[in-house]
């Protein structure tokens, strides 16, 4: 059953005076049914009614679902001086918009036609079924506006078979050929010409077809320049929208610009010759062939010379998306390299009309004026257009299709470690690598070794692995743009070695002071490690686990006395190489009974004490004497404030004088400790000095390293 659809009509006071009006299409109150059926292309004219000649405001009439609107009045020569504002209401939620301004500055044609009309920019709005429109003058002043001015509404329909599919966000649009009436977008006029080779790669473009051109709108065959010394960007304005809606965004301006009078500018074709999504997908704009110089309608007094390619969205305040910047930079650069021209020079122009731009700069018809390759519609006619924000973003556009890439460096090497300035590797490292001119305008990377291509990736690619022979080597990235310009990154500085470090000093163990426990033996490891390029560190491996720097020889830690522990030690340099060295050792625990008694001794016990018993004398000339075979050796004793003196001999020679004499009282204390370079017999023996007010010393034993 068909769903009548009715008008509601409302009514707002606005602030100065005046009721704006509004009319309403509501398909059963069902604000959200939009449906993704195939429905063509409809344009519906409503009428805009005053007072006085200061204001025209939107009557009650009948409206339907509409996507798009744009103001048109009679007398293409005509401008409309005023302010036109717009406001409509969603068909999904219901709700209203805030008010938009309409742009009224939109180009007239260079040779209008009988009964073209002056239009606004038209304005994408998104499916709505309701519409508040006024206008008025300039500060309030009165005067008449042009004639006949009415609001043309455009439904761009559902064309294509992409379009009957689920919405796909903001994701690049895939377009299918749709249902389409009339010539395809390649008849031409017989005498077009043939389409030069470029510089650089086209980049994919939807044709006409494929976004559902009624080619019965342009029946007129299409008009060549000469060739393409310029491009002009614009924008289209507009509401938010996703990309999978730019395709009816395409057809909306597309039949506001061609539908004739009682609505819309009656043009021959859409104005751009190229249109831009956010996604950075490009469409076929004006018909002619896209490899040729098409004449278009977009940048009056210019269009003899240029081409136009325009971005759909507002960009007054914010920014194009990279992805359109990046589309429209490859089409610019493909467009003027046809004729050889560099995006990023300069190029005089000729111009068809007498106007002024939007800076204030003066044109006078047939003379010439220097332009940027790439410029703005607003550099060359008086409008806001391509939008602050965009305007400010073509440097960049230029940059990006003239080449060469620009802000390469080297992100991250794998494979190799950095020291100092210097990579080490042992024969292989991957190159990772950014840059902010986008992948689509780079043909090709290169790793460079010695100044020498050894990788080449291509132009999406973002790192590559390379072998090198040993060595020091120059490590760059070298990136190619579309254009062939090349840009290099920073040299890295890279030594290939394969050699292992060596241990100079094995691992060896030795006695030190400290507290003495069964299982807890103070020692000191020691070592030298050395490499023939970059010694990264020392790691200990057993019997417990620690890293060292690359100058540090020593460690002082403990083991476990009466059973063998093997220290193993590893040596690695930057490049990964790497050197293993074990050393095994025991700790002995001598106790004082086991030594060689002379004078007088008396035994203590304590729990203090190793294995809780103690030798004690104040005798002078008491000795005790151990002999044992091993590589270090370590006195322990007992210390406190009245601890008097001993002599140490060393296989019979006297070595040290030893003050047992603390302020606090210590119990198992290595006191003195002796290391030789390998594994002896040795005799060790301790002489009580006698040491005047305090003769006595405690001894615990002696430790040694076998």
């Amino acid at each position: 059953m068909k769903r009548r659809a009715w008008l509601t009509l409302g009514a707002v006071v606005l602030g100065g005076g005046g009721i704006v009006t509004y009319a309403v299409a509501s398909p059963s109150g069902d604000h959200g049914a939009t449906g993704r059926a195939k429905r063509p292309l409809k344009i519906y004219d409503l009428a805009l009614k005053g007072d006085t000649d200061a204001r025209r405001e939107l009557p009650r009439t009948d409206t339907q679902q509409f996507s798009l609107l744009g103001v048109t009045w009679t007398g293409a020569g005509k401008r409309l001086h005023g302010t036109a504002q717009v406001r409509t209401r969603s068909t999904a939620t219901g709700e209203w918009s805030a008010w938009h301004g309409l742009g009224l500055d939109a180009d007239p044609l260079e040779k209008p036609g009988r009964g073209v009309r002056g239009a606004s920019e038209p304005l994408w709005v998104g499916p709505s079924d309701g519409v508040q429109v006024q206008i008025v003058r300039k500060n309030g002043t009165t005067g008449p506006m042009p004639k006949g001015l009415k609001v043309n509404l455009v439904d761009p329909g559902v064309v294509t078979d992409a379009e009957t599919k689920a919405p796909a966000g903001n994701e690049p649009a895939a377009f299918v050929a749709g249902a389409v009436t009339g010539p395809v977008s390649g008849d031409t006029a017989p005498s077009a010409p043939d389409a030069p080779p470029s510089t650089v790669p086209e980049p994919p473009i939807v044709p006409r077809a494929d976004w559902g051109a009624d080619e019965s709108l342009s029946p007129d065959p299409s008009e060549y320049n000469g060739d393409v010394k310029a491009v002009f960007v614009h924008h289209t304005d507009g509401a938010a929208y996703t990309c999978d809606q730019s395709a009816s965004i395409v057809r909306g301006i597309y039949a506001f610009h061609t539908h004739a009078e009682p609505s819309g500018n009656g043009w021959n074709d859409i104005g751009y010759n190229f249109l831009v999504d956010k996604c950075g997908t490009v469409f076929e704009g004006r018909k002619g062939g896209v490899g040729l110089p098409v004449l278009g309608a977009h940048t009056y007094g210019w269009n003899r010379e240029s081409t136009g390619i325009a971005v759909l969205g507002d960009y007054t305040s914010a920014g194009a998306s990279d992805a359109a910047l990046a589309s429209v930079a490859r089409v610019a650069a493909w467009k003027l390299g046809q004729y050889g021209a560099d995006p990023a020079g300069t190029v005089q122009l000729t111009t068809a009309a007498t106007q002024t731009n939007y800076s204030g700069t003066s044109f006078t018809a047939g003379r010439t004026y220097t332009f940027n390759r790439i410029s703005g519609h607003r550099d060359g006619y008086n409008t806001e257009c391509p939008g602050g924000s965009l305007y400010a973003q073509l440097p960049t556009i230029r940059s990006w299709a003239a080449g060469p890439v620009q802000g390469l460096k080297v992100a991250s090497v794998t494979g190799a470690t950095l020291s100092g300035s210097t990579y080490y590797t042992k024969n292989s490292l991957t190159v990772k690598w950014t840059a902010t001119t986008p992948s689509s305008l780079i043909k090709s990377f290169q790793v460079l070794v010695d100044g020498k291509a050894v990788a080449t990736t291509s132009g999406t690619a973002a790192s590559a692995t390379v072998t090198l022979a040993a060595g020091k080597h120059t490590v760059a990235v070298r990136a190619v743009h579309q254009s062939g310009k090349t840009a290099t990154s920073a040299t890295l500085n890279v030594t290939a070695e394969t050699t292992a470090p060596t241990f100079t000093t094995a691992p060896k163990l030795a006695l030190r002071g400290g507290t003495v426990n069964t299982a807890a033996v103070p020692v000191t490891l020691s070592w030298k490690a050395a490499d023939t390029t970059a010694l990264r560190s020392v790691q200990l491996l057993s019997p417990t686990t620690a890293t060292f720097g690359p100058a540090t020889t020593s460690s002082n830690r403990t083991a476990k006395s009466g059973s063998a522990s093997t220290w193993s030690m590893r040596a690695i340099d930057y490049a990964g190489n790497s050197r293993t060295s074990s050393v095994s050792y025991t700790p002995v625990i001598l106790q004082e009974s086991s030594a060689t008694k002379s004078g007088s001794w008396t035994t203590r016990s304590s729990s203090s004490y190793l294995g809780g018993k103690s030798y004690s004398s104040g005798s002078k000339g008491a000795s005790l004497t151990w002999t044992f075979t091993g590589r270090s050796a370590a006195w322990v004793v007992s210390r406190a404030s009245t601890s008097g003196k001993a002599y140490v001999y060393v296989d019979g020679t006297k070595t040290a004088t030893v003050d047992l004499k603390s302020s606090s009282t210590q119990y198992r204390q290595a006191i003195w400790t002796k290391t030789w370079s390998g594994s002896a017999k040795h005799t060790v023996k301790i002489v009580v000095v006698g040491t005047s007010g305090r003769p006595t010393l405690t001894t615990d034993g002696l430790v040694y390293i076998k």
